[in-house]
Parts: structure tokens; sequence; C-alpha cells
């Protein structure tokens, strides 16, 4: 049931100024019971008026949290939007850069693989002309047929099996050292027979034919192996070229995707809001009705008061307070009015620069001004001092932090720095003044001139901020 019809009950029976007139005028005056029943109907129809009206100020109070709720859920979805956007623009940074990068380098590529199977080419190479060089006594001073055999028992007999000899300990750790053989598959071995005098004859002899074989090696790569790098590498450079190519598109249709999304949510906020707005316009209509069957009604009861007078004691309080004003209409602000300015792009935060002023704040509030070394301050500048740059940090901090959440994302007030830079100037001129050297007295009263300069700036730009141009860029 609607406010109006529930106001409206009681007074069912309530007639027009006129027709109480016109009826008045032709039948004889009513008995003083039937005079107080009617006053008493006006006061009670007047009371459940109020009741119902004063429901309107918890009304209106709800009807601008809502508004402020939709702007803050328009922003969330701004937000939102801008940082899909700035996703997309740096994950397509991100693949250019990277993509770029590995075509430029695929020539140094190409070379460095030709250089690692020319280098595989050799070693095969020389590995198979050490395994076909055998162990011979008729190319080895001083090594017979049988310290060969030896040799071979071991697992040592060509120039492949082995790499290298050195001294050590006997292996039964008894005498002096011995010369041990160095396997090339690990393991080193100790030949009764070959000392110093038949070990250098054994290693002059492998490193001839690791020269002849090195000698023999290929030094350059044949044209087959290099056309099938050449052909990967090209491959690879079509490949990257077509994902470079790839990548806006792939960025674009995320950007599409971004914008349809953030589209639906707008048009799920504005469906919303309109359906919110009809509501509230249709309660707003009730109430105003209300208001106006209010001031009917205490018409009524002004002119019946007239002219039957005085009904009782009990009446008159009741009356007087029946006869009161009708409380003010309260309208609903105007959206704009009541959301605070967006900021000037989605997804933009206040910059961790603003760290700095904040630490040098939180620094003087501590050690106060002209305090440092063997100077002292008067009390009172010292008091002043941490008082004002606590104040500073204290301010800076409850601009900044809402700015670095997403959901409040925005840019520092216009004039911020100007003010900051002209606290912290003024702090160092106190300072600096209240050192009492002739030296420091002139850039005292510079930086305190700058100061006041730099503070009347800054709270020019926060009361009366620069307007972006129309149609500029967020």
């Amino acid at each position: 049931m609607s406010l109006i019809t529930a106001a409206r009950r009681p007074t069912t029976t309530t007639r027009t100024l006129s027709e109480t007139h016109l009826i008045d005028s032709t039948t004889p005056p009513p008995s003083p019971a039937e005079t107080r029943t009617e006053r008493r109907r006006l006061i009670e129809a007047i009371r459940a008026l109020r009741r119902l009206l004063d429901k309107r100020r918890a009304f209106e109070a709800a009807d601008r949290r809502r508004l402020n709720r939709e702007v803050r859920d328009r922003r969330r979805a701004e937000a939102t939007e801008g940082r899909a956007l700035q996703r997309i623009r740096e994950k397509l940074a991100r693949e250019e850069r990277s993509l770029t990068r590995r075509l430029n380098g695929l020539d140094g590529r190409r070379d460095s693989q030709e250089r690692r199977a020319l280098a595989v080419l050799r070693r095969e190479s020389i590995e198979r002309a050490l395994t076909s060089t055998h162990l011979k006594a008729s190319e080895l001073n001083g090594i017979g047929s049988g310290l060969i055999r030896d040799l071979g028992a071991h697992g040592i007999r060509t120039a492949a099996d082995f790499k290298r000899v050195s001294w050590g300990k006997a292996p039964n750790g008894k005498g002096g050292e011995v010369l041990y053989i160095h396997r090339t598959r690990g393991g080193k071995v100790h030949i009764n027979g070959i000392g110093e005098h038949r070990g250098r004859p054994l290693m002059e002899w492998r490193r001839a034919a690791l020269a002849r074989a090195e000698a023999r090696a290929p030094h350059v790569l044949p044209p087959d192996e290099r056309h099938r790098i050449a052909e990967i590498i090209e491959a690879e450079r079509t490949r990257l070229r077509a994902e470079l190519a790839q990548a806006p598109l792939t960025a674009e249709a995320a950007r599409a995707e971004a914008t349809r999304l953030h589209a639906e949510a707008v048009e799920r906020l504005t469906a919303a809001e309109r359906e919110a707005a009809g509501r509230a316009a249709e309660r707003r209509a009730e109430f105003d009705a209300m208001a106006e069957q209010l001031v009917v009604l205490q018409a009524e009861l002004a002119v019946h008061m007239k002219r039957y007078g005085d009904v009782g004691l009990r009446a008159r309080r009741a009356q007087s307070r029946a006869l009161r004003p009708a409380p003010a209409s309260l309208t609903s602000p105007d959206a704009s009015a009541v959301s605070p300015a967006a900021p000037s792009a989605p997804g933009l935060r206040a910059s961790l620069g603003w760290l700095l002023p904040i630490v040098g704040f939180g620094f003087v509030s501590v050690v106060g001004v002209g305090e440092l070394g063997d100077e002292t301050a008067p009390v009172w500048l010292r008091i002043v001092s941490r008082l004002l740059a606590l104040a500073a940090t204290a301010e800076l901090l409850r601009l900044w932090i809402p700015r670095r959440r997403w959901r409040t994302a925005g840019a520092m007030p216009q004039g911020t720095g100007f003010q900051a830079s002209g606290m912290f100037l003024s702090l160092g001129a106190a300072g600096m003044f209240a050192a009492e050297e002739s030296g420091v007295l002139l850039p005292a009263c510079v930086a305190a001139v700058l100061a006041v300069l730099l503070l009347l700036a800054g709270t020019g730009h926060r009361i009366n901020p620069a307007q972006p141009a129309q149609g500029a860029a967020v």
C-alpha cells in the first residue's frame, strides 16, 4: 500500500474549505461534542501525515548513499577497464620487444650454429682419425711389442684411448713415484716398464697423431650443412615475423573484449540506476503529495479553530503541534554534486616518488629543525617544527594512500607538490634562522621567500585546479 493511501485513510471524510463553508452556512452549528470530535479527527490526520513525512529525511539520506554508490560502481568499472587496457598495452610491448630482439639475433644465431656444427664435425673427424691410429712398435722409440700388448690389455690400443700421463705414488704404496697413463673414458693405469723415458715418446706420438688429425679435419662447413642451418633460421624468421604481425591483432581483439565487457557493465549500471531513480521519483512524489495534503489539513484546522474557538485544555497543545510548519522539502542532490571529481584517467595511480617527501617530513617530525650537530634551536621552534612536519606527513599520507589503490586510483591533487616543497623550504629556512650565523642569513631569506611563493601557488592550484581542455585525451 502506498504512502499516499495510508495518509489518506484517516481523512476520507475531510471536506474542502469551500464545502465546509457552504454546509456551515445552511446547517445549524454542531454541538460541543461534535466540535471536539471533528477537531480530534483533524489533529489525528495531521499526526499521521507527519509520522509518514518524518521518514523523508531517512529516504533522502538513503538516496544520497545510492547516488554515491552508483558513482563508485561506475568508477570501479572505469578502473577495471583501465587496468585491463594497461595490461594489454604492457603485454603487447613486451611481446614486440621480445620478438624484435629474437629477430635481430637470428643472424648471430646462424653464425653460432654454424660454428657449433663445424666444431662438432671437426671433433668427430679428429676422434675417427685418432681411433684409426693404432699403437705400433715401429713408431714408438723404446716401446716394444710386449709393452704394446700390456697397453692393449689395459684398454689402450689407439691414440684415442688415452689423453695424458702424470706422476703419482705407486699402486701398492711402496717405492717412489710411478708414471700413470690417463685413459679417455676415465681412470688411470700404470704399466710396468713405462716410466719417464718411455712415457715421453708415448705422449709425443699422441701429439703428432692429434696434430695430423686436426690438420686433416674440415675447416669449412659443407654446403649441405650450411643450407640446412639456413633453412632452419629462415623458418624461425618467418615464424617470428608472423607472431610479430599477429601480436597487434591479438591485442586489438583483447582491447575490444575489454571494451565490450565495460560497455555491458555500464549498461547494467545504467539500467539499475534508471530503475532506482524511477522508484525514488515515485517515492518523492508520494512525499510531495503528503506535504500538500498536510498543508490542506492545517488550513482546515486553522479555519475550524477560528470558527469554533477553544475546545478544551487537552486539545490546545495538540493543536499547536499540529499547526507547526511542515518540514522543508528535501530534494535529492544531483549525482554530479554528490560525487567527488573522477580521476583523470582510469587506473592512474599516484607515483611512488611521493614517498620521498613523506619520509623527509617524517624524519623532520622526529629530529626537528635546527637541532643537528652542535646547534640548539629554541624550544618553541622545536615543538612547532615537529608539529608542522607531522601534519604535513599525515596530509600527504591521507592524499597518497587512497590514490594508490585500484578502486580509488588517481593523480595527486594539483598544487600538492608546490605545497610540499614550500613547507619543506619553510622548515629549512626556520632552521637556518635559528643558527644565528651571518653567513646563512641571505640563503635563509631566499628560502623563506621561495617557500611563501610555493605555498601560495600550491594553495591557488588546490582551490582552483586547472581544467583540462575540451576534447583533450585523458
